[in-house]
């Protein structure tokens, strides 16, 4: 099923960038462009992103980590 028409993207793309790494509509534009035209698909891929697309991040603000520090060494 697409998620995005503009770029014919389909919802087990999106889940495959965010396994991948893309962990917001941000990141997964950038991955695929979904979301860069019309932006009608924005919402839908924030419901897939917060279908636990990206667990370790999750996993750590649930422990209290310092999830955006945590981001910035993995990408040093």
């Amino acid at each position: 099923m697409f998620v995005c028409s503009c770029f014919q993207v389909t919802e087990a793309q999106v889940q495959q960038h965010a396994e991948n790494g893309a962990c917001t509509p941000r990141q997964i534009a950038s991955a695929c462009k979904a979301g860069t035209d019309c932006g009608s698909c924005v919402r839908r891929i924030q419901a897939i992103l917060g279908r636990g697309a990206c667990p370790p991040r999750r996993e750590q603000a649930d422990q209290g980590g310092q999830v955006l520090a945590a981001r910035l060494d993995e990408a040093a």
